[in-house]
């Protein structure tokens, strides 16, 4: 990862020939160096659109009760409702990297962001369950391909800072899912006290995410010719120069992540994190207010879990772009999941506002996934590829989380079972993350 500037500058000369095959990889100075002015809107953009991945999800938790009670929902039917996100992250993730090939990663995203207004501005009218979910899933549709596509647009315009930027996309994330979290109980009672106008508020912070990508879908010729480039020849913006035998090889032989072990232990790592991580949001102010927590503190709790990522998703993926393997960070978060669920299980109420702290910890997780997808692959097909199939495979591994501690909560008539299975996740987790942690690539495997 750190030779890449290097790669870059080698990769100049064959560009300006006039072969065919370098014509199309975007590698050319203009392109790698893209004007101020675009880079600058481009960091805006990322900080926009990833304040608005979570709110959809974490606004919902907080008001989960009342929505239950108005839209007549059992148990096991909220379940569902908290397993919808990784659902569709992982039908609709998948799809992120054709759509891109064709429109360009930013139109994408500029859709995307687009989806997550409309879905959050209809979701409140919707007068049944079924309709409730279709609003979610539109939004949740704009936030999978978003999810998928931001290592990729971090790769292509900051190939030298993968770790600031990731860091950056992933602190500004958590500040967002934090902050929907902590407002939309306050919100909802200084707006009239119903539930759907607190969810329906946060669809004005989606319309501002997409204003600074309209002007980057004009971007979209560069960044189409690079996406394919990358999907055929194994060369992007970051990756070796059309003349490279690695970017010969690439083109004679694409790559097959599905081969590649480290993809599935990354993808396997991304999903048992994703489902710590809905259970969290979707339960976790549940689990304080059946405890005797009043409503308010317990939507707090859950945006102090929360806003642990803005320092810490800032942090990790500095630190772990600096070690070897990641597989220390992986097994210290690991440990925190555990005290923090041990907690819950023991004195909910009692130690509450530390086994918020330790969970929040714990769900930083996710910017160390984001951050190895970036460095188990050396190109930027190995991004594309290997970003939307671990997210898409993490989220189908997060699926049925979030459902089963809906139905055991249910059943059980308590949180014992739900929690227990929670804490028992974080020992696989340790387990895989190490594995996918490991100092390798996926182009080596595959």
């Amino acid at each position: 990862m750190h030779d890449e500037p290097k790669t870059l500058t080698t990769a100049v000369p064959p560009a300006r020939t006039p072969a065919p095959s370098t014509a199309t990889t975007g590698d050319s100075p203009a392109q790698d160096r893209p004007a101020l002015w675009v880079t600058r809107l481009v960091v805006i953009g990322i900080v926009l659109a990833a304040i608005n991945l979570r709110p959809a999800i974490t606004s919902l938790g907080a008001l989960l009760e009342e929505v239950r009670d108005g839209l007549h929902m059992s148990g096991s039917v909220a379940g569902v409702l908290t397993s919808v996100p990784p659902l569709c992250f992982a039908i609709f993730g998948i799809t992120a990297p054709r759509l891109a090939r064709r429109f360009g990663p930013a139109a994408v995203v500029c859709a995307g962001m687009a989806a997550i207004f409309a879905g959050l501005a209809v979701r409140p009218f919707a007068s049944g369950t079924v309709g409730f979910l279709a609003a979610s899933a539109l939004a949740l549709m704009g936030i999978a391909v978003s999810n998928v596509l931001m290592p990729v647009i971090v790769k292509r315009y900051f190939p030298g800072r993968v770790g600031t930027m990731t860091g950056l996309y992933s602190m500004a994330l958590a500040l967002g899912t934090s902050l929907a979290a902590a407002a939309t109980v306050p919100m909802t009672e200084a707006l009239g006290g119903s539930w759907r106008t607190g969810l329906g508020v946060w669809a004005v912070l989606a319309a501002l995410a997409v204003l600074p990508w309209i002007p980057l879908v004009r971007d979209r010729a560069a960044s189409a010719r690079t996406v394919p480039a990358t999907e055929t020849t194994g060369q992007g913006a970051t990756g070796p120069g059309a003349g490279s035998a690695a970017g010969n090889a690439s083109a004679s032989a694409p790559l097959r992540i599905t081969r590649s072990r480290t993809a599935w232990a990354l993808g396997a790592f991304f999903g048992l994190q994703a489902t710590g991580a809905y259970i969290t949001m979707g339960w976790m102010p549940q689990i304080f207010r059946d405890a005797g927590v009043p409503a308010g503190t317990a939507g707090v709790l859950l945006a102090v879990t929360m806003v642990m990522g803005v320092p810490l998703a800032f942090v990790i993926p500095g630190l772990a772009t600096r070690l070897k393997t990641q597989g220390p960070i992986v097994v210290a978060l690991g440990l925190c999941g555990l005290v923090g669920y041990s907690g819950l299980y023991f004195a909910p109420a009692a130690g509450a506002w530390v086994w918020a702290l330790l969970l929040g910890v714990s769900n930083c997780a996710f910017p160390l996934a984001l951050t190895m997808i970036g460095l188990r692959s050396r190109t930027g097909a190995g991004v594309v590829r290997l970003s939307a199939f671990a997210q898409s495979v993490g989220y189908l591994i997060s699926i049925p989380g979030p459902l089963l501690v809906g139905v055991l909560y249910q059943h059980s008539g308590g949180w014992g079972l739900p929690i227990a299975l929670m804490a028992g996740l974080m020992i696989p987790q340790m387990i895989i993350g190490t594995l996918a942690g490991r100092a390798r690539t996926v182009e080596d495997e595959c």
